[in-house]
C-alpha cells in the first residue's frame, strides 16, 4: 500500500507540475512513464487519415533528479501496425505553454507532419512529447538536452503503459531541438531507459558546439533563439538571470516569450542590433561556456548507431556544426554513423526532403 499511496501523492502534486518530493527513490525509479491522462485527439489533416491520436500527461525526470509532469501524444497507426515504436523529438516551439504542439496544431510544423506521416505507413506507433515546460506550469528548459531526451525516452515508456501489444525495441528521431535531444536520449538510455531496446537515433539538423556560434548569433536576424536560450539556461540554474546579458531593448521584449511562440519571437527580435540585444554586444564567455556544457550532444557516447542529416543551406543551425564538428566527435567514440548532406536544403526542407530516407534507415535498425 506505500508505493500506491506515492503514486496516488504524485498525481494529486501534478496539479502543482512538479513531484520532486513525492517519492522515495526506489520508487522514483518507477514512476517515468506512468501515464497520469489521456484523451483521446485531434490530429493534423496530414496526420488524421494515417493515426489515432491520444494526449497524455505522464511522468518523466526533471534534470535535477526529480520526477515531473510531461504531456505529448501518442499515435497508433489505423492500418498495418506492428509493436516497434518511434519518438519524434519536434523542432522550436516556443517556450509558453500554448507552445506545445499536442495541443496547438499550429505549431505542429508542416516538416514535422510529413516526416511524422511517413513513420506512421511504416505501421510505427509514434509519440510525440512536447518537452517539460510546454504544457506544464514549469519553465521550459529550452535546449538543454538531458531534459528533451529523458521526456523522449519516457514518451516511450508511456506508450507501452498505454498499449501493451508494444515491445521494447525503440528509435528516437527528431528535428533541431529535437534532433539534439534525440541525441541526449541515446547518451542517457543505457543507463536511463530500463528494459528498452534502443535501436538507432535519426537526428535532423541537431543543435551542437553551440560554442561555436552563441558569440555570433547577436545581431543576426536569429537572435530570438539566443533569447530563448538564455532563458532555457536560467530554467536550470537558478544562479543565473537573463537579465545579466540581456541589453534594456532586449529585456522590454521578453513579454513575447510567454504571450508568443517561435515565430512571434524571431520576428520581435529580428532587427535589434546585437548592442540592443546583448551588453556589450557579446555574450560573456562563460556563459557560453556554461551553456554548451548543458547543450552540447556527444560529450559522452551515443548507445546505438546514428543517422545525421543536415541541409547545406541551414540557415538556422549551420552545416559546419555537423559536418566539421559533431559527426567526427561521434566517429571518435567508434560508433556506427551515417551522415547525409542534402545540398540547397534549408533547416526545414531538409527534414521533408529526408524523410523517406530517414523512415528507411529506421526501418534497417528494427530490423
Amino acid at each position: 500500500m506505500r508505493t500506491v499511496s506515492r503514486v496516488l501523492l504524485v498525481v494529486l502534486l501534478t496539479v502543482c507540475g512538479t513531484v520532486t518530493t513525492a517519492a522515495s527513490p526506489a520508487t522514483a525509479a518507477t514512476l517515468p512513464g506512468l501515464v497520469l491522462t489521456n484523451a483521446a485527439t485531434a490530429l493534423p489533416a496530414e496526420l488524421a487519415p494515417l493515426a489515432t491520436g491520444r494526449r497524455i500527461q505522464y511522468v518523466t525526470t526533471g534534470v535535477t533528479g526529480g520526477v515531473i509532469t510531461a504531456t505529448g501524444l501518442v499515435l497508433t497507426p489505423k492500418s498495418g501496425k506492428n509493436n516497434k515504436i518511434v519518438a519524434w523529438g519536434h523542432g522550436t516551439t516556443g517556450l509558453a505553454d500554448q507552445c506545445a504542439p499536442s495541443s496547438n496544431q499550429g505549431v505542429f510544423w508542416e516538416e514535422a507532419r510529413i516526416a511524422v506521416a511517413e513513420l506512421l505507413s511504416r505501421g510505427w506507433t509514434v509519440t510525440a512529447p512536447d518537452y517539460p515546460g510546454l504544457g506544464t506550469v514549469q519553465a521550459h528548459p529550452y535546449l538543454i538536452g538531458a531534459s528533451a531526451g529523458r521526456s523522449l525516452i519516457d514518451s516511450v515508456r508511456a506508450a507501452r503503459n498505454l498499449d501493451a501489444s508494444l515491445g521494447t525495441g525503440y528509435v528516437v528521431d527528431g528535428h533541431s531541438q529535437g534532433g539534439q535531444g534525440a541525441l541526449f536520449a541515446s547518451q542517457l538510455a543505457p543507463s536511463y531507459d530500463g528494459n528498452l531496446v534502443l535501436k538507432g537515433t535519426a537526428s535532423i539538423a541537431p543543435v551542437s558546439n553551440t560554442e561555436q556560434i552563441t558569440p555570433y548569433i547577436a545581431g543576426t536576424e536569429g537572435q530570438g533563439y539566443l533569447v530563448m536560450a538564455l532563458y532555457g539556461l536560467a530554467a536550470v540554474d537558478t544562479g543565473f538571470n537573463p537579465y545579466s546579458v540581456l541589453a534594456a531593448p532586449a529585456e522590454a521584449k521578453t513579454g513575447v516569450l510567454q504571450t508568443g511562440c517561435l515565430y512571434e519571437i524571431l520576428n520581435t527580435y529580428r532587427t535589434f542590433t546585437d548592442k540592443q540585444l546583448v551588453t556589450g554586444g557579446t555574450v560573456p564567455p562563460a556563459v557560453v561556456a556554461r551553456m554548451a556544457a548543458l547543450q552540447n550532444p556527444a560529450q559522452t557516447a551515443p548507445s546505438a548507431p546514428v543517422l545525421i542529416v543536415h541541409g547545406t543551406a541551414d540557415e538556422a543551425v549551420p552545416y559546419f556544426l555537423s559536418a566539421d564538428y559533431l559527426v567526427p566527435q561521434i566517429q571518435a567514440y567508434g560508433v556506427a554513423v551515417d551522415f547525409l548532406g542534402i545540398a540547397g536544403a534549408n533547416h526545414d526542407q531538409a527534414v521533408i526532403d529526408s524523410a523517406e530516407y530517414v523512415a528507411d534507415w529506421i526501418a534497417g535498425r528494427f530490423a
